[in-house]
């Protein structure tokens, strides 16, 4: 079934949040809208890239990838959720790592039982990119700083995240036939989902509308997570890691699934290592500069168990590619890593 049925979700949202209907019910409307508006906004931004040629369709493609993400979180921080958001931002990561890539040579070995090989010379360029990126949001978690000194350490780091997103997009554009590309623009381009159905105004138009109602989408959700937190007994990390995250995650998931099934492994880990090392390079320093401009105190100082969650899947899924190819039974390994870790921040006071 096409994600587009899932769009009847939007008014019904809408409606719902109007006649204040059960936060519960009210949140999960707004997190199924949320899922087919990241699809369209992907299918909007391969169409508009075809028109404008590789450099520039590359870095479009590469910067709205995370959009859908930036836009929950900004409503998010803009209702003083700073510790959802923190709480998204790694379970961004970490559902990508494990629960992405997880499903992905699961659900792909078990159709291609012979095992799935990928280029290991580029798993380990995206792996080392991961792993640069995520070490600026452990800095401000393993020193103990004053409340300015934290403040000011998290806008330095997020300017050197953000530059060196800058120029690992620079070295993609530059080398795009290299060996050792960077993967996380590519994947719209090596798919071979046929751009030409629509024209540059009709992709400009769908890209537009689907920003303004996944914004609308955004803001009733972001309204509804606390009370509906509240009543289901969750935490505000257990919410933003295992309930906010996967919803801007979903379409990079599946598309990093659908590549799987195809047996095209470099583009699946492309999707999923990708999206990871862009929420730590991107959109964790551009919630810091959101913060700041709207008085809202978002720095890097993650949790003691956030941090070790995120190492935890860095070095399983680094673990689990150092050999070039994978079987179904590697998927079952990282998805029972992603459970556990989700058991533990489900009790964590």
């Amino acid at each position: 079934m096409t994600l587009k049925w899932f769009l009847i979700c939007v008014p019904a949202a809408f409606a719902a949040s109007w006649m204040e209907a059960n936060p519960i019910l009210i949140f999960c409307l707004s997190a199924l809208a949320l899922i087919p508006l990241a699809q369209l906004m992907g299918d909007a931004t391969e169409d508009l890239a075809h028109y404008l040629g590789p450099s520039v369709g590359g870095l479009l493609t590469a910067t709205m990838g995370n959009i859908p993400d930036i836009i929950i979180s900004a409503f998010a921080l803009h209702h003083g959720l700073v510790e959802v958001v923190k709480a998204s931002i790694t379970g961004a990561i970490v559902g990508n790592l494990l629960l992405g890539v997880g499903l992905t040579c699961l659900l792909g070995g078990l159709r291609h039982r012979a095992g799935q090989s990928f280029d290991i010379r580029s798993s380990h360029l995206m792996s080392g990119l991961l792993l640069l990126s995520t070490i600026g949001l452990i800095i401000p978690a393993i020193f103990d700083f004053s409340t300015a000194s934290e403040n000011e350490i998290s806008l330095e780091i997020s300017a050197v995240l953000l530059l060196t997103y800058l120029v690992s997009v620079y070295f993609t554009l530059k080398n795009p036939q290299s060996e050792l590309e960077v993967p996380m623009i590519s994947v719209a381009e090596e798919d071979q989902r046929d751009p030409t159905q629509r024209s540059a105004a009709q992709a400009a138009r769908l890209l537009g509308v689907s920003t303004l109602v996944l914004a609308g989408v955004s803001e009733v959700l972001t309204d509804a997570i606390e009370p509906a937190a509240g009543m289901m007994g969750f935490t505000p990390i257990f919410t933003g890691i295992f309930l906010l995250a996967p919803l801007g995650a979903a379409a990079e998931v599946m598309n990093a699934v659908r590549f799987g099934l195809r047996d095209k492994m470099d583009l699946a880990l492309a999707s999923c290592i990708g999206s990871s090392s862009q929420t730590a390079l991107l959109t964790a320093p551009i919630m810091v500069f959101v913060g700041m401009a709207i008085h809202q105190p978002m720095e890097l100082l993650f949790s003691q168990f956030q941090v070790i969650a995120v190492i935890l899947a860095v070095a399983a899924v680094n673990n689990t590619l150092n050999i070039g190819t994978v079987r179904w039974i590697s998927g079952v390994k990282l998805i029972a890593v992603y459970l556990m870790l989700g058991i533990g921040f489900y009790y964590q006071p």
